[in-house]
């Protein structure tokens, strides 16, 4: 709907503003916005619109907080996502709300915040995600202010498989206190399986906040109970793991050569009829199941039944052990808390020494490389009942990969490249559980459970002229074939970049002839590649991006914004010390002026990771 001078009371300069704003707010913030305008009515039952200045002051006073800040660290794009929604919440509620990436929130602000909501991941060894490093400097500096009036709580999320499990989310709950911050409600810490976990930190953070306010109940419950069910329907319409997507599998090739020493496999599935939207830089996820292999000898070797039904989580749904373990449990990974519920149920001495306090480092190296089929011959338990060991494990958590297609370029599609993996240890051949599943069990018509995760924090540059540079060893160049579609479907032929390796040019040049196809035709400008085994000396693409240093230089000196996805622990820490070292050579600045100079491309987001 417009407005107009025959269908509202505004002017001219009214309309437009209105007719800007309107189409950009949500619906929580078209309901908030209802229920604030009606407040007059609801409170005075026959008011008129026009509020005299004797009723505003009253008005004010009865709908006085505090105001809510929300402060999300994340680089995937999950603790934005989990940000966003419990601003909506607290919309609803009729609650002040501010939202910022702690990129873009001023530190020294933070003497002024009342109620302070955290959400943050943790990358690599226990550290913050890139958007909240300096953040996290600040916080544990001595710079930071004591916070003797602000209320906190903190969302973690994080992988129980890493050794420092939610570390940054810990750190932060723990300087926020020591600052004299009051904590309004107990950190949360995520599993990869954060949904729940997350939902019940949100429910009981916007209940505590509510219940402290001053908001008038009475004027907004109708505003919180239409917000409640726009979100409610929302949540039911959009797929998610929850409600998950089944997608036809249209082609499944492996993309490698004769005598690789890798299979990466090229998947495309269907998304026809499905509404699903994504754009170059997303991920989808796949619900996997486990290799029915590893899951009958696992019964076997336990001598239960795998006919036998149970319900295996709070819903009530109900599923035979074999149907369970194929689908909904994680049976591939142990974790510490596994080691120690476990031990509570085994009824195992040995267990239980492995598991007693100070034994940390013993469980660090007996978690490597063992699966729950090790677990079980090592410490066999006495008297377990199924049911009781379903409930000890950890769910099975969707498998996420970098979308290497644009919905531009191919529409109702989304197409996925997927290195399968396989390796052995402690003398047992394993396999990845959803690569292994893509490689070995799926065809051509068979369906995958999917959902879209959106990464707002990796995304082409809105002015089509920017140069980019895109650096992805092997798998790692998903992505970047979405970018160069996406680019071709709508006629940008700006400056890019591409940086890519792999082993051997004969068996492992991923995408070649499309490659070859965009450099001829302008869509790609430059590209340098970098295959490891095919000459004595390995040469990775950082010694690429030496080589052409001053070149490298001149393009982020331009404007370039520099796009990096792979291998974290490895590649992509080396891909970012190279960077600095260009910067160190080709711009004469000191290690500290280059790594102030990396942060402000961050900032910026002329430099962004999807590193895993």
């Amino acid at each position: 709907m417009q407005f107009n001078v025959n269908n509202s009371p505004f002017n001219e300069e009214q309309r437009e503003y209105l007719n800007r704003l309107i189409p950009t707010l949500t619906e929580a913030q078209k309901i908030w916005l209802c229920g604030f305008l009606s407040f007059p009515f609801i409170a005075g039952h026959e008011q008129s619109v026009q509020v005299d200045q004797t009723a505003a002051p009253k008005m004010e006073q009865s709908i006085q907080t505090r105001e809510v800040t929300v402060l999300f660290g994340s680089e995937t794009g999950n603790g934005q996502s989990l940000a966003s929604t419990i601003v909506e919440k607290l919309q609803a509620k009729q609650l002040p709300v501010q939202s910022f990436s702690m990129d873009d929130f001023k530190p020294q602000n933070l003497k002024k915040v009342q109620d302070l909501l955290l959400i943050t991941s943790t990358h690599g060894e226990g550290e913050p995600p890139e958007n909240a490093r300096s953040f996290y400097e600040f916080l544990h500096s001595k710079r930071a202010p004591k916070l003797e009036n602000v209320r906190f709580s903190v969302l973690a999320l994080g992988d129980e498989s890493y050794e420092f499990f939610c570390q940054t989310g810990k750190d932060f709950d723990k300087r926020l206190e020591e600052l004299g911050g009051e904590r309004l409600y107990p950190r949360v810490d995520c599993d990869v399986d954060f949904e729940d976990p997350a939902e019940q930190w949100m429910s009981g953070v916007v209940a505590v906040l509510h219940e402290t306010s001053n908001a008038n109940a009475s004027a907004i419950s109708v505003s919180e109970k239409q917000a409640a069910a726009t979100l409610l329907e929302e949540k039911q319409s959009v797929y998610s793991k929850k409600n998950p997507y089944p997608a036809e599998v249209l082609e499944n090739i492996s993309l490698n050569g004769r005598g690789s020493n890798k299979e990466t496999r090229h998947l495309v599935l269907s998304l026809e009829d499905s509404g699903l939207t994504f754009e170059p830089g997303d991920s989808l996820a796949i619900l996997p199941e486990n290799d029915p292999e590893l899951v009958d000898s696992l019964i076997n070797e336990l001598g239960w039944n795998p006919e036998e039904s149970m319900q295996i989580n709070e819903e009530g749904d109900i599923y035979s052990l074999r149907k369970a373990l194929l689908s909904k449990f994680e049976i591939t990974r142990l974790t510490k808390s596994f080691i120690q519920a476990a031990a509570e149920l085994f009824h195992n001495e040995e267990l239980k020494k492995l598991a007693a306090p100070g034994n940390e480092e013993k469980v660090k190296a007996y978690l490597d490389g063992r699966d729950l089929l090790d677990f079980v011959r090592d410490f066999r338990p006495v008297q377990l009942k199924p049911v009781d060991f379903i409930h000890i494990l950890r769910k099975l958590p969707a498998r996420q990969y970098s979308i290497a297609s644009s919905l531009k370029a191919n529409p109702d599609e989304v197409h996925l490249t997927i290195s399968t993996v396989r390796f052995q240890a402690h003398g047992r051949n394993r396999k990845g559980v959803c690569s292994s599943q893509i490689a070995e069990r799926i065809q051509p018509g068979d369906m995958l459970p999917i959902y879209v995760d959106q990464n707002p924090n990796f995304k082409l540059p809105s002015n089509p002229d920017t140069p980019i540079i895109m650096i992805g060893p092997g798998t790692g160049v998903a992505p970047f074939r979405a970018f160069l579609q996406e680019r071709e479907a709508e006629g940008i032929t700006g400056k890019s970049w591409l940086f890519f390796g792999d082993q051997h040019f004969s068996s492992d040049f991923l995408y070649q002839v499309e490659w070859q196809k965009w450099l001829k035709n302008g869509v790609l400008t430059k590209m340098d590649v970098a295959f490891s085994r095919d000459q004595a000396e390995k040469v990775y693409v950082q010694h690429r991006m030496l080589e052409k240093r001053k070149e490298f230089y001149q393009w982020l000196e331009d404007g370039a914004v520099v796009y990096v996805c792979g291998d974290e622990k490895h590649m992509a820490r080396d891909v970012h010390q190279t960077i600095l070292t260009i910067l160190e050579k080709e711009g004469g600045l000191t290690s500290e002026q280059a790594a102030v100079y990396i942060d402000q491309m961050r900032k910026q987001k002329r430099y962004q990771r999807d590193v895993y």
